[in-house]
This record gives structure tokens, sequence and C-alpha cells, in this order.
């Protein structure tokens, strides 16, 4: 049992993204709904920006979006434009100032800048704000009181007193490495940017008077807006008075991540047209081809293991049941639990229904192991239980590379995978047999050609370079 209860085995992304420009609507309620959706992004802060034409207000605290905002403070929150965030740490500690949306003075004004992934050459960037503050007198408020990338972005475009914000944008991300999706705004626009890459989705919604930029396609349709596309790779987006319009910082070289279809993404979002449920089923159905076995019961774990298994069962024409009840209340906590309830392990999370499995030959159908320890304590408690045996089942092939995009792989070290065989991490999980979905077969279910796909922490293929390239050197040679 890991110390943090809602982290568990499972990669976490880093944020949620979502912005909104409609004169005449409650912006801050539309915003708390959208990012509401997004709560799976990010469980750790929360924050909304709003903008009254005049001034832009941020509201933001550590906790669940429902945690956080009630109908008093929305209702404070008065404006035509706003932006949020919901977080999920992986650079930058888990504390106030790293929650966003990050405020910044400008020249012009205000700014508020929300971002979902992770930039790589902040070491570049650091150096490139250290020779700007040398020259550019910066406002002691814009002074960096956070350890994330976000707010080095953040105080950078603040540098750029003798332009708009828009052109400031424009100056500044195409230095940017890694992966970003971003919404901002000053008091009068609200700006959508993805990196060259694609890594994370974003995606653009129209209101019946306004417009919508979120990370899911299922928090545009949690405040009624229809989708209209996704915000292109290398793609600048500005939202005001006038209306859209759009400008180009970088080609695209599309390379979106693979675990947004396995897990990160909620099944109701579309991703590059496909649903991604439908994406899930069907992986399920290729991983029943490339791992039959004789059963009595497929169950999933629950809740992302659920659409690959019902792939499963579909193709493999076992029963599909459920055999696991998942506690919903059970996310980001800080009530530390007691030695005793810690001890419990998986039940905290997750408790067998032993009329159904016990005798049974099960198929467990999961997304991902990444350190092994969720299934290893699952494995045992459904024995306990009197599973007869336990065939584990992976919708996505072995975790063998740390990311460097925005989730919280751990180092190789830490990793399961890596220098063990498949019937060695069998063993090690206590399994009685074991199946990793191939990479091609995940790729192709995807429907996207696998050289606009990012599938790094399977491959070791990187398509953009990693903080510290002798990493992969010391990797390699492990």
């Amino acid at each position: 049992m890991t110390e943090n209860l809602a982290r568990d085995d499972k990669g976490q992304d880093e944020c949620g993204v979502f912005g909104v420009w409609a004169p005449g609507e409650e912006v801050a309620k539309l915003t708390f709904f959208g990012l509401f959706a997004l709560q799976h992004r990010g469980q750790e802060s929360a924050g909304i920006s709003v903008s009254n034409g005049k001034q832009i207000m941020v509201f933001k605290d550590m906790g669940l979006v429902s945690q956080i905002f009630d109908e008093a403070t929305l209702n404070s929150l008065n404006g035509h434009l706003a932006v949020g965030h919901t977080r999920y740490s992986t650079t930058g500690a888990s504390v106030w100032h790293n929650a966003q949306p990050t405020f910044r003075s400008t020249a012009h004004g205000g700014l508020a800048l929300a971002h979902n992934g992770n930039l790589t050459n902040t070491g570049e960037l650091e150096a490139w704000l250290h020779e700007r503050n040398a020259t550019v007198e910066v406002p002691h408020k814009n002074r960096m009181d956070s350890s994330s990338d976000t707010a080095i972005l953040a105080t950078l475009l603040s540098t750029f007193t003798d332009r708009s914000l828009e052109e400031a944008a424009a100056t500044v991300l195409p230095r940017l490495v890694g992966a970003f999706c971003l919404t901002f705004m000053d008091e009068h626009t609200l700006y959508a940017a993805r990196d060259p890459w694609g890594v994370r989705p974003l995606v653009l919604g129209r209101l019946s008077n306004g417009w919508v930029v979120a990370s899911e396609t299922a928090a545009l349709d949690i405040v009624g807006a229809s989708f209209i596309r996704e915000v292109e790779p290398g793609e600048l987006i500005m939202i005001d008075a006038d209306g859209l319009r759009s400008r180009r910082f970088a080609e695209a070289e599309p390379k979106g991540c693979i675990f947004e279809y396995v897990y990160l993404a909620r099944p109701d979002t579309t991703i590059a047209g496909r649903r991604v449920h439908a994406v899930r089923m069907e992986i399920g159905r290729r991983l029943a081809r490339e791992f039959p076995v004789d059963a009595d019961l497929v169950i999933p774990v629950p809740e992302s293991g659920i659409p690959a298994s019902l792939g499963y069962a579909e193709e493999s024409k076992i029963p599909y049941g459920i055999g696991l009840v998942k506690n919903a209340y059970v996310g980001r906590t800080f009530i530390q639990p007691s030695q005793t309830i810690r001890q419990l392990g998986i039940r905290l999370k997750l408790n067998p229904l032993q009329h159904v499995i016990a005798g049974k030959r099960l198929v467990v159908v999961d997304d991902s192991i990444v350190r092994g320890n969720t299934q290893r304590a699952l494995i045992r408690m459904l024995r306990e239980a009197g599973a007869a045996e336990v065939h584990v089942r992976i919708s996505s092939p072995p975790v063998e590379w740390p990311c460097f995009y925005g989730i919280d792989f751990a180092t190789r070290a830490e990793l399961i995978a890596p220098g063990l065989e498949l019937d060695e991490i069998c063993r090690s999980i206590g399994a009685d047999s074991l199946g990793y979905v191939s990479l091609p077969g995940m790729v192709e279910a995807t429907g996207v050609p696998g050289n606009q796909l990012c599938t790094a922490c399977f491959s070791g293929e990187y398509p953009i370079a990693p903080p510290d390239e002798s990493f992969l050197e010391e990797a390699i040679s492990d």
C-alpha cells in the first residue's frame, strides 16, 4: 500500500485545463463543471481565474474541485472569461504556491495561466529568464514563488513589456520543449496553445454565445458545448470580442500519448476521432486473441479495466461479471490511515464479491502494471476470497521506461518490467498466468498511425529529447 491512496500503482497525468469566453454566462460556474469533468486528471489542487474586463480574480486551493468551490465563492467570481485548472504534480512540490492558474502582472495588466504537461528544457528557460531579468524590470510580485515549470513560463511571458501578450506568447512558445497544453488569459482575451507534438489532448468547443477549450471532450459535454475540433499541435488560439483567430508558432509533428487511450482519459472522451471506450474494448478483443485462457469468468479491475474486460469477454466468449466493488469516494485524502487500516491495503479501494468469485477460474483485466504492488495485493485478496485460478491480462504492454511528458511513471529501477521475463513478472505478482497486449496490437486498436503516437513508456523511443540524455545511455547499459 502506498502512502497516497490516490496514487496507488497507476501512472498519473499532470493536470486538466479549461477555458471559456462567454459574455453573459456564469463563466466561473461553467469552469467549475468543466473542472469537475476533468477531476480524474488531477486531485491535488484546483483553481479558477475570472476577468470582468477590468481585473483578473484568482481563487485556488489544495484539494478536490468540489472541496474548494462553493456557491458563494463561484458567485463572487464575476466576468466574461475564465481559465481553470486541476493539478497533479510531476514537477514542483504539492503545495499551494504551485496550485494553478498562476498569476503574473504584465505591462498591460494581468496574466493567469494554466498548464497541462511537463517541460523538459526548464534549465534553458531559467537561464533565459535570468537574462531577461537582468535587462527588464520585473515587478516584485512576479518574482519566482514556485518550483514548477509553469511558474517559469508565466514569469517569462510577463517580462515582455514592449509587446502584447499574444506577441509575447509567439516569442516564448517556440522556445518550449516538452509537453504543454495551455489555457491562459489577460483581462480581455482567452488563449490556448498546444505543443508541436500534441502529446496531451486539447479541444475547442462552441457555446451559443461563446467558446470553450478543454483537455478532453467530456468537459465540453458537461457544459453543453459542441465539439468543433482539436487544437492543432503547434497552434496558438486567441478568442475575444472580435471572435476567434489562430496562428501557428511551430510545425506540427504529431506524437499523441498512447497512454491517454489506455488509462488517462475518460472513456467517454474522444481523441483523434475515436471514442476512448471503443479503443479500450478493441484492445480487450486483441488481448483475448493474443492471450487466450480457459476460465469461468472475466472480471475487470474498476474503473479503467472495464472496457477492455468487456472486449476480452466478447472475443473469448467467457462470461463477464463484476467481481470487485470499488469505493467511489476514495480519492485524494488529507487524512492518513492508521497502520492498522493501512495494512488492509487494497481493500480501502476494492473489495471482492466472494459469492461471485469463489471456486472460479478468473481472468482479471487491468490497464497496466507499473510497480506491481497493487497486483500482488489484489491477487492475494482474490485467492483469499476463494478464486481457484487468477489469470491476469493487461491492456497495455509492459511499462519499461519513465515518462518525461507529464505522467509520474517511476524510474526504471522502480518499475517491475525492466530486466524481467514475462514468467518472472507472473511469479512476482503471484498470478497463474499473465499476458500483456502487444505494442502493435495496442497501436492498431487506436486507429492512429504508429508514427503519430508517443509510445516511449513502452518502447523507450522518446519523440522529444528527455531532460538529461545521459539517462538513456545509463538505462540502456544497465
